[in-house]
C-alpha cells in the first residue's frame, strides 16, 4: 500500500462507525484546487489620481509634517501599498523621463548623486492645489514655484510580488504586503487546504454514493451533497442528501423541483436536526401544514436515513455556520446563495458546471471545448464577493481516477 493509501486508511479508521459503515467504495486522494475570485480572474483594479511633490532631503521631514496637516492621517494610511517617498532613481521610467526634461534644474535633480526626494501628498480629489502650493512655498529649500504633479495610482493593494513589481514600473513604487485584497489570504487558503486534504476524499465518496442511490431510485439526477463538522481536528458527519428534483414531478420534460436540489436538501437536514433538539427540550411536536412537501426534505434513500437519525453533535449556533459541504457538482446560483445564507464555512465540489454553476468566477461556458460555443454569461464567483454579507473558501476537487464521473446534462442546475 502506498503512502496515500495508508493516509486514507488511517483517516477512515479515525472516523466513527457510521462513516466507516457507509463507505462502500475504494477511496483515493484527489487534488484540491482553490477557486479564484472574480476580481482575481479579471485583474479588476481601479486607479485614482494623487498629487506628488518633491523636496531636498533636508526638507523632507518638515514637508511631510506640513502635509499631514492638510489631510486626516487615515487618508494617507489608506494607501499602504504605495511608498510615501521615492528617490528619483526609483520612479517609473516614463515619470523619470517626463520630470527630467522639464527644466535644467530637473535634470540636476535626477543626477546620479541626487539629494532630492519625491513625496505623495494625497488624493487629488481631496486637495486644493493652491492651498498645497502655498503651504509648500513656506518650506525652506524648495523651488521658487513648488513642484506639484498629478499621477494615476492603483487604489487597491497588489495581490502578488509580481504585480507589485509591475505597478512599480507602470505607476509608482509599490509594496506587496503578503495579503490578497482581491480574495482570501494565501496563508488562509494554504492552512485550510492542509486541514481538509487528508480526508476530503472520504466525504466526496459519500456524496458520490448518495448521488448514485438517488438516481437509481428515480428521485433525481446523479448529484449528491455531504455536510460535516470539523472541530479541534475531529470530524462528524452531519448530513447526506441526494438530488430529488424528479420525485412527484409528472412532466419529466420540465426542470423538476428546484427546492429539491441536493444542496438544499442537505441544508434542510441540518436545520431539522437543530429543530429536533429544540423540540426535545421544549417538548413540542410540530405537525406538517402542507399536503405536498416542496423541499422533499425527508430522507429518501438508505444512506440519507442512516445519517439523518444521528443527532447533531453541536446544536448551538446558526444553521451551517462553519461547516463543510462536499458536492458532486458545482451548485447552481440558487443553491450557492442558500449555502452563503446558511453561513457554510467551506465548499468543495467535484464536477464544474460551466453553464449554470454559481461558485466559479470564470466566464460560464465561453470557450469551453465541450459546450459548442454556448455562453452562460459571466462567472459569478459567489463564494467570495465584496458586496455579499458572507464569504467562504471553495475548492474544485479532481479525482485521481478511482471514482467514475457522474454525468449530467451541462444545462442542468445542480
Amino acid at each position: 500500500m502506498d503512502d496515500d493509501g495508508e493516509s486514507i486508511a488511517s483517516a477512515l479508521a479515525a472516523q466513527d462507525s457510521i462513516v466507516r459503515g457507509l463507505v462502500r467504495e475504494d477511496v483515493e486522494h484527489g487534488v484540491l484546487i482553490p477557486l479564484k475570485t472574480t476580481l482575481e480572474l479579471r485583474d479588476d483594479y481601479s486607479t485614482g489620481r494623487v498629487l506628488i511633490t518633491r523636496t531636498p532631503l533636508k526638507s523632507a521631514n518638515p514637508a511631510i509634517t506640513m502635509l499631514r496637516g492638510l489631510l486626516p492621517d487615515e487618508i494617507i494610511k489608506g494607501f499602504p501599498h504605495l511608498r510615501r517617498c521615492a528617490k528619483p532613481s526609483d520612479l517609473p521610467a516614463h515619470l523619470k523621463a517626463q520630470f527630467m526634461n522639464e527644466s535644467p534644474q530637473s535634470r540636476s535633480i535626477h543626477s546620479a548623486k541626487s539629494n532630492w526626494i519625491y513625496i505623495i501628498v494625497g488624493p487629488e480629489s481631496m486637495l486644493n492645489r493652491d492651498e498645497v502650493s502655498r503651504a509648500l512655498s513656506k518650506i525652506e529649500g524648495l523651488e521658487s514655484e513648488p513642484f506639484l504633479r498629478s499621477i494615476p495610482v492603483p487604489l487597491v493593494s497588489p495581490s502578488s510580488q509580481v504585480q507589485a513589481a509591475m505597478w512599480s514600473q507602470q505607476f509608482w513604487p509599490s509594496l506587496y504586503r503578503k495579503n490578497n485584497p482581491l480574495g482570501p489570504h494565501p496563508a488562509m487558503i494554504a492552512r485550510n487546504t492542509d486541514e481538509i486534504a487528508n480526508d476530503a476524499a472520504i466525504w466526496m465518496t459519500l456524496a458520490h454514493q448518495v448521488a448514485e442511490q438517488a438516481q437509481a431510485a428515480g428521485h433525481g439526477e446523479p448529484i449528491g451533497a455531504c455536510i460535516i463538522q470539523r472541530e479541534e481536528g475531529r470530524t462528524k458527519l452531519i448530513a447526506l442528501a441526494g438530488d430529488a428534483r424528479w420525485r412527484h414531478q409528472g412532466n419529466v420534460g420540465c426542470t423538476g423541483n428546484p427546492l429539491a436540489h441536493a444542496a438544499m436538501r442537505a441544508i434542510s437536514f441540518v436545520a431539522q436536526k437543530l429543530v429536533r433538539v429544540d423540540d426535545k427540550i421544549t417538548k413540542t411536536l410540530p405537525t406538517p401544514v402542507l399536503e405536498f412537501e416542496a423541499f422533499q426534505d425527508k430522507p429518501l434513500v438508505e444512506d440519507e436515513k442512516k445519517v439523518f437519525e444521528v443527532e447533531h453533535p453541536n446544536p448551538d449556533g446558526y444553521l451551517c455556520h462553519g461547516l463543510e459541504m462536499y458536492l458532486t457538482h458545482e451548485p447552481c446560483v440558487m443553491c450557492s446563495m442558500a449555502i452563503l445564507h446558511s453561513r457554510m464555512g467551506k465548499v468543495i465540489y467535484r464536477h464544474r458546471m460551466p453553464l449554470t454553476g454559481g461558485l466559479c468566477a470564470e466566464d460560464r461556458g465561453r470557450g469551453h471545448p465541450s459546450l459548442g460555443g454556448a455562453d452562460g454569461g459571466r462567472g459569478l464567483g459567489l463564494f467570495w464577493r465584496r458586496e455579499l454579507n458572507w464569504s467562504l473558501i471553495a475548492w474544485e476537487w479532481e479525482s485521481s481516477g478511482c471514482m467514475k464521473p457522474l454525468r449530467v446534462d451541462q444545462t442542468i442546475h445542480a
